[in-house]
């Protein structure tokens, strides 16, 4: 714990720069912070034996030499970079093997053995036959481009998993330590508990507002879920479609700015664009797909006559606003820093240090006698807070040293304390498969800029796309979710990305929009079978195979798999500039037309879907209403009209026919329950 707690404090000091270390030298310690952890608690969680024990400890402290090593030695390596020493080789060695013992350890064979596979054509990719093979290479040379300098796996992935990516996870596990889980369900029970559906629909929003400051998918079904699955069970939901909506919602939280899974931090790192911008082509896709599946909650809970929760047994949202708006401070002021144009490190440390102040400080304020003085102590606390911006970090440090001192010795303080100590080794815990996935995908990406496999990959998109840009799209689709079978979200865009982005980019897919688009699916891969990593997550909490939830996430999710497709055929729906549409009929106008058109196609879908709209529909009405939905995915005038009058017809068939109503299923107060 005391390593996990060290770890923490370090990445805080050197993003606050309290301390000054070389880039490459910041980026080696996090590696090797990242190996002595991974180790010893992988040890511990399995019960090894001494043995074991001891090579677990071996291999970490592997990891931490090699990141002496490169602190030590880092102006000779790079005044000899190019012609390394047989020491610079031994070391290098280490440090791979020791990347990839540890994502083994933490995720499984899958993401080692296609890094391995990467590395082997490095080394061996001459013998292959044309166009896959390469000029060849030497072994000290591919050891010395993946495991010095910036390409491998110290690379940009590894720099934002140092910076950005740790700094909000750290900033999750301080908000999740002090409530923010029970303020974001009391808020949603309050606001749609009593509604049709209601507890499907909580699981919808309260994960959807976890997901903003959480970014792990598959965290915050483990987390949310346990309390909102047997929810929705209890009022009748079966046990798949639960588990469906946990998974969907969960993995959409990594959809939903200001966190975005901590992609959105690698993506503007990558094309060298403002992280705002990020934000600004993700907010409203991710809005329409936690709106399809509200939908999708819904129209479940009307055929089968799903009920809400009683007004009575609901907590009020105002209340609970009341009693934890200090907990939205942080999260207000790291939106406000993010899209007026401060970067994200910036804007992370000073979301952090408000979290960490609002924690130490209100056990001392609770400790002053009168609530004139508590009000005067806030007063002061937010004033001193304020002061950050001209005086720096050096204020929030002297006064968080103060209430450190002050909580010694007030009622409860100690106890707070114990709650930072905590956040702060939970934040280095959770950071751990994030780290180890970006230094490990680091060699996929050094195999790129070594050898330049991703142009034989590129080319073979581009030449189908000559042909078909659906089909393209298609293929790149099927790539990302295959490579994202097992593989966290982030490694997944980062491979997909450096593979199929420049692809989509050459077929006049906009940069943000391409990788948007193998972003998502990424994302949907943890929802898709085979693997189904939330899904399978949530069976045991749902009682439920999770192959079945995978088939009802996947139906929630539909619009995950719309939305991409249609953002490349119109990039308005993404905020992008560029498409026929934008041109023929102007920017706000493209904008409002295809959030309309998306709208109508996730509507519709969920209805086909489903089965359901005002009454159970018939197959026709329900192959009709797919075909409407799936008419106005393409931007094509004559596909739109197609689709606009194939969707006027089922709504009004839906209107004037009419058929008998499902019988309902027992709810909460039925004594079959």
């Amino acid at each position: 714990m005391w390593i996990a707690v060290v770890f923490s404090l370090y990445q805080i000091a050197t993003a606050a720069h309290l301390i000054t270390l070389p880039s490459q030298v910041v980026r080696a310690f996090h590696v090797g912070f990242l190996m002595l952890l991974v180790f010893p608690l992988a040890a511990g969680a399995r019960g090894a034996g001494r043995g074991w024990k001891a090579a677990a400890w071996a291999l970490a402290l592997a990891g931490v030499a090699v990141a002496f090593y490169q602190f030590v030695e880092y102006k000779p390596l790079i005044l000899r970079a190019g012609d390394p020493l047989p020491r610079d080789i031994v070391f290098g060695v280490v440090a791979l093997v020791t990347v990839f013992v540890a994502a083994y350890v933490l995720m499984g064979p899958a993401l080692p053995i296609i890094s391995g596979l990467f590395l082997a054509y490095c080394l061996f990719g001459q013998h292959l036959p044309a166009p896959l093979n390469h000029r060849g290479y030497d072994f000290s040379q591919v050891i010395d481009h993946m495991a010095y300098g910036t390409e491998g796996i110290y690379g940009i992935p590894i720099y934002v998993s140092a910076t950005y990516i740790f700094l909000f996870i750290l900033f999750g596990a301080f908000l999740e330590r002090v409530g923010m889980i029970k303020l974001f369900t009391d808020v949603s029970l309050g606001l749609v508990g009593h509604a049709r559906g209601g507890a499907a629909k909580v699981a919808v929003i309260s994960s959807g507002l976890m997901g903003t400051i959480s970014g792990s998918g598959v965290a915050n079904v483990v987390t949310t879920g346990q309390f909102t699955i047997p929810l929705m069970k209890r009022f009748g939901y079966r046990a798949a479609f639960a588990g469906g909506v946990e998974s969907t919602s969960s993995m959409g939280g990594q959809l939903m700015p200001p966190v975005m899974g901590a992609v959105a931090f690698i993506m503007a790192e990558t094309l060298g664009i403002e992280y705002y911008e990020v934000v600004q082509a993700a907010i409203i896709p991710a809005l329409l797909y936690f709106g399809s599946a509200f939908w999708m909650v819904h129209l479940e809970a009307g055929k089968y006559g799903l009920h809400g929760l009683p007004r009575g047994e609901l907590p009020s949202a105002i209340d609970a606003l009341r009693k934890g708006w200090y907990l939205i401070l942080p999260l207000a002021v790291l939106v406000y820093l993010l899209f007026t144009g401060y970067t994200p490190l910036f804007a992370g440390t000073v979301g952090l240090s408000l979290t960490v102040l609002l924690i130490l400080g209100g056990s001392v304020a609770l400790g002053l006698p009168g609530q004139v003085l508590r009000v005067i102590f806030w007063i002061g606390l937010g004033l001193v807070a304020a002061s950050f911006f001209r005086y720096g970090i050096n204020a929030i440090v002297i006064a968080a040293a103060l209430l450190i001192a002050a909580n010694v010795f007030v009622e409860g303080g100690r106890k707070t304390l114990d709650v930072c100590r905590a956040s702060l080794a939970e934040g280095a815990k959770t950071a751990l498969p994030v780290g180890v996935a970006c230094a490990i995908v680091g060699i996929i990406i050094g195999t790129m800029t070594l050898t330049g496999a991703a142009n034989t990959f590129g080319q073979f998109i581009v030449s189908v796309g000559e042909t078909s840009l659906f089909l393209s799209l298609v293929l790149t689709m099927i790539t990302c979710i295959v490579l994202g079978m097992g593989i966290p979200t982030i490694p997944n865009y980062i491979i997909t990305s450096s593979i199929a982005g420049p692809a989509l980019l050459a077929l006049g897919v906009p940069l943000i929009v391409s990788h948007m688009f193998v972003f998502y699916f990424g994302i949907l891969a943890d929802l898709t079978p085979p693997v189904a990593l939330a899904c399978f997550a949530a069976g045991p909490i749902a009682r439920e195979n999770g192959l079945k939830i995978s088939l009802e996430a996947v139906k929630i999710a539909a619009a995950g798999f719309v939305i991409p497709f249609m953002a490349v055929y119109t990039p308005a729906l993404m905020l992008q500039d560029g498409g026929p549409l934008a041109q023929s009929v102007g920017y706000a106008a493209a904008v409002a037309y295809i959030v309309f058109k998306a709208g109508l196609a996730i509507g519709l879908w969920g209805a086909a879907v489903i089965g359901y709209l005002r009454r159970p529909l018939a197959i026709w009405e329900r192959l009709l209403g797919a075909a409407a939905a799936f008419t106005l995915i393409a931007a094509l005038p004559v596909t739109d009209e197609i689709g606009f009058a194939l969707a006027g017809l089922f709504l009004a068939a839906n209107w004037f026919l009419k058929r008998p109503v499902a019988a309902p299923r027992p709810g909460p107060g039925d004594a079959s329950t």
